[in-house]
This record gives structure tokens, C-alpha cells and sequence, in this order.
């Protein structure tokens, strides 16, 4: 049997089981074992996840490809119900009501979204509907039914509707039927008595299937409990009171100076709106929904309609701005091509996360963003180098008109000051920070921090080195870099992105088109691979994003 687990949060006591206890206390640590299930970890990992919604359809590709083979074991996709608000995952429920395989959905509600309708006759009817004699008579009764003449399909429909009929009014699980499952809950997911017979049962079934059981989060820990969406995603606490583990004053981050800007910005413009997949607080606007809940939206985990519904909000004349991880806007690529750059809707990208993002590792790094961005006409592309950028670049990107993406990274700003000027920056406009004849540094984002760095060390080396801060990938600032180029023929570029259609490429673009010649040039960026989970300032270290990289490769081109 093949069990696939849905974002893969949920796998960890599947690990436990599986072979990896010994190697459990290395969790998403750096060679350590991942925070999803990962098809190169474990034999037992039948797909390898991080984004939601995905198990339903890779479910049915396997128990297709197993019939295919004539092999009968079962495919079980357990999806929570935070996931069941993605369109893949219905999708995936349509076709494989269609096709009729051997497939089994398990429905982890642990928020009560779906359903509260959880007591003992629904668990009862569950039992009853899904036990082999039932089943069994069903079927016989069915196609006894269908045998008669004249008026047998007729008949039989009509038993089938009196069924669906009785089933919805004792479960909420019309929606399943409609897709042709056989629907079987909610039960409570923790009487282990009731859910290992309802297991037994339906395992029988050769028809598509969903089981509905409910589960509190943290149960059995009370401070879990009590507190679930802390507990979602935890660092270190203490065991025994549930208190996070103290590490001192803890700086504000790229996505607090956000969240802060678009309250102070949307007090003087009614015209903002906030576009969320179900991630208020993680993108930084869970005070722009308290202090704006009408102007707050939150679409669920469905990045491709967010898009969409803001493209339509900004045609009626708002702004809105979608506020996102960078990983997770790869799932709407083709809404931002089809619904927001064909017309060059207004429509702000504020996009988290974007380069290494640590201990989640490569499903959710933002390694590809400028790369899959700046290629699309009327799109604006810009990364902040600070927090103070940032807040100028979303009054920029505010008073634009036209698709502009903003980018920036995860963690902790390097200075807490905030400048009282937000004016606008120039659309395509770099700034030149330090001046030297020797060598050119050029940089985008987060990385302009360790340009400057490495022109520091660089100095006691006795290399002076110009360094950039261009600001924009696209448009870049074309008379600057020429200008800086034809002087100082020796240029290095540094990104937080692949390197291949990245800023690098960009900036060599532009020379080529400028027919300028004659220069020496390094790009630095993440190479093309999937980079591993670990620690942010290890992984920049080891892909040679870092003012050490810097150095290296100015002592190279020199």
C-alpha cells in the first residue's frame, strides 16, 4: 500500500514508524532528515510534498498505475482541511470519481471548516455504510435493480436518490458524493476503536472512497491545545508549560516592516486592499485585517484565484496587493501572465520569503522569482537592499500603474531605524553606495548588504570597488551599468536567485544589446540545482552568495 501525505506536515509520526527514529532529532536540520516526505529519503515516502493539495491527484496517478500493472494494493491521500480549500485538490476528486480506481481520501478536519455535524449517529451510519455485508448487498441489490425490465435503471436511480437523500441529511458529505465517491464520516478521528473497523471496512471497496474524520490539533498536549495556531509552527519550548524557549530581544523582520507600512499607507488610502492565501500572519497583515477587515481578503490556499480576484479588484479601480511567499506564487504563473500582465492590470506582488528561506529546503525556498518574472512584458521587478527600501518600494509600487512585484527576503532586518522619507523611487533607477575605480559590485536585494561587507574586506586588500544598488531587475537601470562598465571593465554581480534568466543574465543583456565589450565578469547565484534545507547563512556560505563569495571571486577577476 502507498500512503501520501498532503503538504506532508502531518508525516512525522510516519517517520517515526518508517525507519528514521534514530535520525528524528536531526529534523530539518542540515543533512538531517526533511520536514516533508522526500521519495529520495525513504522508500516509504511514495511522493515527495511541501505545497498543499497535491496528494489527491498524485494518489490517482499511482492507483492508476498500479491497475495498469494489475496490482491491487491501496493508495491512501490523507489531506487536511486547510488543503481542501485548493483547487488541485478537486480536480484531482473530479477525475477520480470519473475513472472509478482503487483509491482512498482521508480527510484530517482538524479546524472544523468542513463540518461540526460530529456525534454518535454519524459515527454509527459510518460503521454500518461501510461494513463488507452492507457493501456487498448494495451492490447485489443494484444490479438486481438495473436487471429488471423497462423500469429497472429508473428504479435504481431512485433507490440511489433516496440513499444520497438520507445520507445528507445525517452527513456533509453531498459534495463527496457529487464527485462519486462513497463518503463515509465525520467520525472522530481519536477513537482508535470506531476508526480502525471503518479502515477495515472500506479497505474492501474497489470504488473511489472518502473517509471524514475529525481531529483537534495538539490533542493530548494542553498547551496545544489551548493555543493550535501557535503550535502550528513551533521553534524550541518548554515541555512542561508550553512557553517558547527564550533567545533575547527578538529583531523585527522584513514582513513586520510590511504589514506595518500597509496599515499606515491604507489610513490615508481607502483604495488598498490586502489579498492573502491563508497566511495573514505569516505575511505580515494580521493588524491590517483587524484594523481593515473589510478590505481584507483572505481567498484560502488557492494562490490562482487570489491573483485573479485581485486583478478583477484593481479593474474596478482598487489597489490591491497580494501578499505571498515566493514559493507559493509559482502556483499562479499563469494568472499573472493571462489575467494581470496581458492588460497590465494594477496589481501589487509583495512577495515574502524570496531567496533562501532555511529549515523548509526546497519547496520552499524563493530561488526562482526574478528569473520566472522579469521575462513577462509590463512587468515591473524590484528587491529593497533594507527595510526603509521597502517601505519606499511599496509607495512606489502603490503609485505605479501598472503589475509590479516587490521582493524581499525572510528574517531579521539588520537595522531597526525607519526614515521618515517614503517618497517614491524612480521606476528603473539604481544608486551608486560606494565609489572605487578598481572593480564593480553590483547588487540586488538582500545581497547589496554583502557587497558592502566585502568591500570593506576588499579595501585592506587594496582593491577599491564601486558598489551598486540596482534596485530594479527589470527595467534595470540600463545608462547606469553601461556607464559603470566602460570605466570599470572588471563586474561582478551577486543575486539570492538561480543564476540562469536571473539578475546576472539580466545584466548581461543589457551590455550585449549595448554592444559593450572588453570586460571581465562573474555572476554569483544559487546554481541550477534544488537547494537542501539548513540554515540560511550555511547555504549562502556554501553556494558562494556571501561577501566571503565576494572576495573570492574579485581576487579571481583581478
Amino acid at each position: 500500500d502507498k500512503i501520501i501525505w498532503d503538504v506532508g506536515h502531518q508525516s512525522y509520526a510516519h517517520k517515526l514508524i518508517t525507519g528514521r527514529r534514530k535520525a528524528f532529532h536531526t529534523l530539518r536540520q542540515h543533512n538531517g532528515i526533511s520536514g516533508f516526505t522526500r521519495m529520495q529519503e525513504s522508500c516509504y515516502d511514495a511522493f515527495s510534498t511541501g505545497h498543499s493539495g497535491t496528494s489527491i491527484s498524485a494518489g490517482l496517478g499511482i492507483a492508476c498505475a498500479k491497475r495498469l500493472k494489475n496490482d491491487n494494493s491501496k493508495v491512501i491521500a490523507i489531506i487536511g482541511d486547510g488543503s481542501m480549500t485548493s483547487g488541485l485538490a478537486y480536480e484531482g476528486l473530479n477525475q477520480a470519481g470519473g475513472v472509478h480506481k482503487n483509491l482512498i481520501v482521508i480527510l484530517n478536519d482538524n479546524d472544523m471548516s468542513i463540518s461540526h455535524n460530529v456525534g454518535a449517529l454519524s459515527s454509527l451510519l459510518s460503521r454500518t455504510f461501510s461494513a463488507k455485508k452492507i457493501q456487498a448487498f448494495r451492490k447485489e441489490l443494484g444490479e438486481f435493480l438495473k436487471s429488471l425490465p423497462k423500469f429497472g435503471n429508473d428504479i435504481y436511480r431512485i433507490a440511489k436518490r433516496s440513499e444520497e437523500t438520507f445520507k445528507s441529511f445525517t452527513t456533509p458529505g453531498m459534495l463527496f458524493e457529487a464527485f462519486n465517491f462513497d463518503y463515509f464520516g465525520p467520525i472522530d478521528g481519536h477513537n482508535l476503536t470506531h476508526l480502525i473497523k471503518i479502515l477495515n471496512n472500506i479497505k474492501h471497496l474497489d470504488e473511489p472512497v472518502l473517509l471524514h474524520v475529525t481531529t483537534k490539533k495538539g490533542k493530548g498536549y494542553l498547551p496545544a491545545e489551548k493555543k493550535p495556531e501557535y503550535f502550528h509552527g513551533v521553534s524550541g519550548f518548554k515541555i512542561e508549560s508550553g512557553g517558547t524557549v527564550s533567545s533575547g530581544k527578538k529583531k523585527p523582520a522584513y514582513t513586520d516592516f510590511f504589514g506595518d507600512t500597509m496599515v499606515k499607507l491604507a489610513k490615508t488610502d481607502e483604495k488598498i486592499v490586502a489579498v492573502t492565501a491563508a497566511m495573514p500572519e505569516g505575511t505580515g497583515l494580521a493588524e491590517f485585517k483587524k484594523k481593515y477587515p473589510h478590505r481584507f481578503f483572505d481567498v484560502g490556499i488557492a494562490e490562482q484565484h487570489g491573483v485573479t480576484f485581485a486583478a478583477g479588484l484593481a479593474t474596478e479601480g482598487f489597489k490591491p496587493v497580494v501578499a505571498v511567499y515566493s514559493t507559493f506564487l509559482q502556483r499562479a504563473y499563469d494568472q499573472i501572465i493571462h489575467d494581470v500582465c496581458l492588460d497590465s492590470i494594477h496589481v501589487v506582488f509583495a512577495i515574502d520569503r524570496g531567496g533562501i528561506v532555511g529549515d523548509d529546503g526546497p519547496t520552499h525556498h524563493g530561488a526562482f522569482d526574478l528569473s520566472y518574472l522579469r521575462s513577462l512584458p509590463n512587468m515591473v521587478v524590484m528587491a529593497p537592499h533594507d527595510h526603509n527600501e521597502l517601505c519606499k518600494m511599496l509607495v512606489t509600487a502603490l503609485s505605479h500603474n501598472g503589475p509590479i512585484a516587490l521582493r524581499y527576503p525572510r528574517g531579521a532586518v539588520t537595522k531597526e531605524t525607519l526614515e521618515n522619507n517614503t517618497d517614491p523611487i524612480p521606476i528603473g533607477k539604481g544608486e551608486i553606495l560606494k565609489q572605487g575605480d578598481d572593480l564593480l559590485i553590483l547588487g540586488i536585494g538582500r545581497t547589496v548588504d554583502d557587497a558592502l561587507l566585502a568591500h570593506l574586506i576588499l579595501l585592506d586588500k587594496g582593491i577599491k570597488a564601486t558598489v551598486v544598488n540596482c534596485r530594479f531587475v527589470k527595467p534595470i537601470d540600463t545608462d547606469l551599468i553601461c556607464s559603470l562598465v566602460k570605466k570599470i571593465p572588471k563586474v561582478i554581480t551577486i543575486e539570492e536567485n538561480v543564476v540562469m534568466g536571473g539578475f546576472g543574465s539580466c545584466v548581461l543583456q543589457c551590455l550585449a544589446d549595448n554592444n559593450i565589450s572588453g570586460f571581465r565578469f562573474k555572476s554569483l547565484g544559487l546554481p541550477d540545482t534544488f537547494i537542501e534545507h539548513g540554515p540560511q547563512k550555511l547555504l549562502r556560505s556554501k553556494y558562494g552568495i556571501d561577501a566571503a563569495a565576494i572576495v573570492s571571486a574579485a581576487e579571481e577577476i583581478m
